[in-house]
């Protein structure tokens, strides 16, 4: 198409990535001028302080662990080093630090660009850039002490590295054919390292947001059964895997230093679960029975924490399976939540954030999709999605289902994901964000075919 074509070749990257900053560095400064006012330090309270508290506290030297009795395993340490960076920088300035986090999230925006155009064309990637770009929720969320950006960019980063991973799979075979005399296979050490950079970046999201823990494992399970089972198959999960375990090492072994339990992310995941589970859940975050329950100020207990993230998870399961009713609707509930385009909070309801948050989440949504359809239904040759060839759809016969791809696991892989994990733990937009930026390739994807469409019935009409 003879618009989109000009559209790409254009200067677009640059100018949409200054458009991005300066929209988000207008966001800082209206979101500290209101915290001033205030006299608070987050427009979302909670997080934020204890984020900031953290940092404080790599910055002095000092036990990174909140409360008292302290906590040592509540927070993933990604974000909080960040915030420390920024203290460290700007001699404690929130403002100044907020301008950083706006850096962050126009990384993310130009790692958008990047995934888009990996997975399908430069094209797909400028329109998906240039919707980060402009939504208002990246924007907002952009600038507040809260890591949904980073996990943002850091889930992105793992994604670009995932697909550049399955990209040079058959131009760089594991196992090499002229191998030793005793027919030993050798590892081509150029693919082995793609497969360990893609490993070491799910570590790094996951040092920001325990969830992402499982994609490397996931990805390894369908990427095996992709095609029949072979050395090379398995040594690139192998190095995979151990990318991921390099990056998360240092934070495990401390944990157990700590604890003395094998904790390789938070011990958070209880109190989080029965948040979502109980009787008293509704599927928004209520976690004022945490300090009611005084499980986590057991001073007698050495491994309290430990204890009390053991007694949440079993007390949210035995919930579920003595209420199967009850938990199926708090799922549906929460799962709305979470797929909802409005704001739930209610202190976004006012008229012009709910309505301007939801106007354009709707049609994100919704074309996304329709891109999701034109890689179901083999459409991505009307997008020039050269990039990856018939040879990587995705799985056997077994597993395919209409031209599965790649591109769209990877695209749509983690909206799906935090999805699911959203419907057991409680649901809200914000959960969607980091998910959301991958998804816009899709969204890109589905806007351009429907553009090239009205463009070819346009022409032939004329015609």
């Amino acid at each position: 198409m003879p618009l989109l074509t000009r559209f790409s070749k254009l200067p677009w990257l640059r100018s949409i990535l200054c458009l991005a900053f300066a929209l988000r560095v207008g966001a800082a400064v209206l979101v500290q001028q209101h915290v001033d006012r205030t006299g608070s330090l987050c427009l979302i309270a909670g997080d934020a302080e204890g984020y900031w508290t953290l940092a404080r506290h790599i910055v002095l030297g000092q036990d990174y662990a909140l409360y008292d009795p302290p906590r040592y395993v509540e927070r993933m340490p990604g974000f909080p080093w960040l915030l420390a960076l920024g203290i460290k920088l700007t001699a404690a300035n929130v403002l100044a630090v907020r301008l950083l986090l706006a850096a962050v999230g126009t990384c993310a925006c130009a790692l958008v660009y990047q995934l888009g155009r990996e997975l399908a064309n430069r094209t797909v990637g400028l329109v998906a850039c240039c919707l980060a770009a402009v939504s208002p929720t990246f924007i907002v969320f952009s600038v507040l002490l809260l890591s949904e950006t980073l996990f943002a960019a850091t889930v992105l980063a793992s994604l670009w590295a995932l697909a550049v991973f399955v990209r040079a799979a058959p131009a760089c075979p594991v196992v090499a054919t002229n191998g030793p005399p005793s027919g030993a296979p050798t590892v081509d050490w150029k693919w082995a390292g793609c497969a360990l950079w893609a490993g070491a970046w799910c570590g790094v999201a996951t040092l920001v947001r325990p969830t992402w823990i499982v994609v490397a494992p996931l990805f390894a399970v369908v990427y095996l059964f992709q095609a029949p089972l072979t050395f090379r198959r398995l040594a690139a999960v192998g190095y995979l895997l151990a990318g991921l375990a390099v990056v998360l090492a240092p934070w495990t072994i401390r944990n157990y230093r700590v604890t003395g339990h094998f904790v390789a992310t938070t011990l958070w995941m209880g109190p989080s679960l029965y948040d979502g589970l109980s009787p008293a859940a509704t599927g928004d975050s209520n976690m004022e029975f945490v300090e009611r329950d005084g499980r986590y100020a057991r001073r007698d207990l050495p491994d309290f924490e430990y204890q009390a993230n053991l007694y949440y998870r079993r007390a949210a399961v035995d919930f579920a399976r003595k209420n199967p009713g009850r938990a199926l609707e708090l799922s549906a509930h929460k799962l709305w939540r979470y797929l909802n385009p409005f704001p739930n909070a209610a202190q976004f309801r006012q008229p012009a954030i709910w309505w301007g948050v939801g106007l354009f989440e709707a049609p994100v949504l919704v074309f996304a999709v329709v891109g999701a359809w034109c890689w179901l239904r083999g459409r991505t040759s009307d997008l020039n999605s050269a990039t990856y060839s018939e040879s990587l759809r995705i799985l056997p016969r077994t597993w395919r289902f209409r031209g599965l791809t790649w591109p769209l696991l990877l695209a749509a892989g983690p909206f799906v994901l935090f999805a699911a994990v959203h419907t057991v733990f409680v649901g809200s937009i914000r959960y969607r964000l980091p998910a959301e930026y991958a998804l816009l390739v899709l969204t890109a994807a589905g806007l351009c075919w429907v553009a090239q469409t009205v463009w070819r019935r346009r022409a032939d009409s004329v015609s």
